[in-house]
């Protein structure tokens, strides 16, 4: 709609004012005297290798996370990732310690900064791009007026500020909403903003947003959608009930969901002029970043699970059926191919390691913690850290606060013991979900594919293996999501399902696998028992609601 593609147009202008992209003249001093024969042949040679792979075709790959975002560039004819490219970014500061929110124009920037660095390093040129796939972070909450701009800032997946919002929720809905749910933190707007509320015309999330940034679109698919709190997921759509609990003009403010393996659209000339793309090359659905994590880790099939180390952790797996869970420490949420991905989100993970290591490091890269840590016996001398620095909500608990125990003297006078203890802080939260997955009657994995920013650590996937005792493999692309996304639109533009591109033409892994070593096992099941006591004695019980809406004290 002309109105719609206005509003995009001034988007844009607006992201380039604030992070001026303007082109600038480059002043340097000029070549003066002989120029050397070989230098003028070796560069002769590299702009023809250039203009060569300037010919090659990529499927591009963005995922649009907390910290910043990832792009992928996946060669089409090699079937191989040919570039990469980054751009960090951070919070708004914000006067709550509970809120957590980001300027949507950030997430255009990233995407733009982060593609063309990843065309560098492919030494590629925009028009080698052939189609792009998006991954974003679930749950975050984007508000739009009737123009289609950005009514306020998104509120994140960590933010829980709505934890009020959730309990009032899950109480309705019979099962245990966290504060993460994007459904919460619309109430929230409507209870606390309402004037905020009432301009809003369209609530969509990260990914959708960006989409629609780039073709001018509006719609929503089943896996990031499924987050949202208000899907039927026996029908795979959403339930107008739920939503008319939430606000009644929740339901009218959702855009229409489209199925996997279709086009969301087409790079508009807007978009790609700020962008850095060729304008009508298709866009893939996308999806969530787990959703397309799992692609990127060749996750389509049940048996694999993966643990994902970033700034939350998160363990799922493909399964072809719900697995619903009234306590909601099991999300059974939609994957990107059709079926579901039952998932446990740890809202604290790197975090926890990135905190230990500034604050107790002395200066250490996380390489050289991680050698010290080796010789720190599992369970760390009886040293835990309760990882909760954000709260939690797996268990419920966003009132909770990161936490050490056991400390003796000289517990802190080795750097590598509370390192150690954060990371199997971190694990040992991931582990519960294991558990919780096996309650619920799913089979126990036959592997574990760590993924993310901590999979770079072999000390960190050796605890994994350890304290879960199931063997750990990791793939050669630690950037999964992108990877995924990638691959996706990879598909879409070869006229294959999403599924059966991934099974021909799986991710690589390494060689490097880590084995459980029994000892080591054992001593970790002694110590995460001590680790799920204390933080109910500290933090429980927790506040869960069962099948039929009525609430319990239990602890996790």
């Amino acid at each position: 709609a002309p109105g719609v593609m206005s509003s995009l147009a001034r988007t844009a202008a607006i992201a380039a004012a604030a992070f001026d992209t303007a082109p600038r003249r480059r002043r340097g001093r000029r070549h003066r005297g002989r120029v050397v024969v070989a230098r003028a042949k070796a560069s002769a040679a590299s702009n023809a290798a250039d203009k060569a792979k300037s010919k090659a075709t990529y499927a591009l790959g963005v995922d649009v996370g907390t910290q910043g975002t990832k792009a992928i560039l996946y060669d089409l004819d090699a079937r191989a990732v040919a570039g990469r490219g980054a751009k960090s970014y951070g919070l708004l500061p914000n006067a709550s310690a509970n809120a957590a929110e980001q300027d949507p124009a950030t997430w255009l920037d990233g995407v733009r900064v982060a593609v063309k660095n990843a065309l560098a390093d492919a030494r590629a040129t925009p028009d080698a791009i052939a189609c792009v796939g998006v991954s974003g972070q679930q749950h975050g909450m984007v508000c739009l007026d009737a123009e289609g701009a950005v009514v306020r800032p998104a509120k994140l997946w960590c933010d829980t500020e709505s934890a009020a919002e959730a309990t009032e929720l899950g109480k309705m809905f019979g099962w245990n909403m966290q504060a993460g749910f994007t459904a919460s933190k619309v109430r929230w707007l409507k209870n606390v903003e309402p004037q905020n509320w009432e301009r809003t015309k369209t609530v969509c999330l990260p990914h959708d947003y960006v989409n629609y940034f780039m073709t001018g679109e509006m719609h929503m698919e089943r896996g990031d959608a499924s987050g949202i709190g208000v899907m039927d997921m026996e029908a795979r759509e959403i339930d107008e009930a739920k939503c008319d609990a939430v606000d009644a003009r929740f339901f009218e403010t959702l855009p229409k969901l489209l199925p996997p393996d279709v086009e969301w659209g087409k790079v508009t000339p807007d978009a790609g002029a700020f962008l850095g793309l060729p304008a009508g090359i298709p866009v893939s659905v996308g999806s969530g970043d787990n959703m397309m994590s799992a692609l990127g880790a060749g996750c389509v099939n049940e048996g694999r699970l993966v643990v994902s180390l970033g700034t939350s952790g998160t363990l799922f797996g493909y399964n072809a059926e719900t697995v619903p869970d009234p306590t909601a420490a099991i999300q059974p949420f939609c994957d990107a191919t059709g079926g579901y991905l039952p998932l446990l989100c740890s809202m604290n993970c790197t975090r926890v390691v990135g905190e230990a290591r500034q604050a107790f490091g002395g200066g250490r890269s996380h390489e050289e913690l991680a050698e010290e840590a080796k010789s720190v016996p599992p369970g760390s001398g009886g040293v835990r850290f309760l990882p909760y620095l954000v709260g939690e909500r797996s268990p419920n608990w966003p009132h909770a606060m990161g936490t050490l125990t056991g400390l003796r003297p000289g517990s802190l006078c080795t750097p590598g013991v509370v390192y150690n203890a954060a990371m199997e802080g971190a694990t040992y939260a991931l582990l519960g979900g294991l558990k919780r997955m096996s309650e619920l009657g799913l089979s126990p994995p036959t592997e574990l594919a760590v993924v993310g920013g901590g999979s770079k650590s072999k000390r960190w996937r050796q605890i994994i293996a350890d304290a879960f005792d199931t063997r750990v493999t990791w793939p050669v692309e630690p950037e999964t999501a992108a990877l995924g996304a990638a691959l996706q639109a990879a598909a879409l533009v070869s006229g294959a399902s999403t599924r059966a591109f991934v099974e021909e033409n799986p991710p690589a892994y390494a060689d490097d696998v880590s084995e459980p070593n029994p000892d080591a096992a054992a001593a970790h099941a002694e110590n995460y028992e001590e680790f799920v006591r204390e933080g109910e004695a500290l933090f429980g019980p927790e506040i869960v609601c069962d099948v039929r809406g009525e609430y319990d004290e239990v602890y996790a």
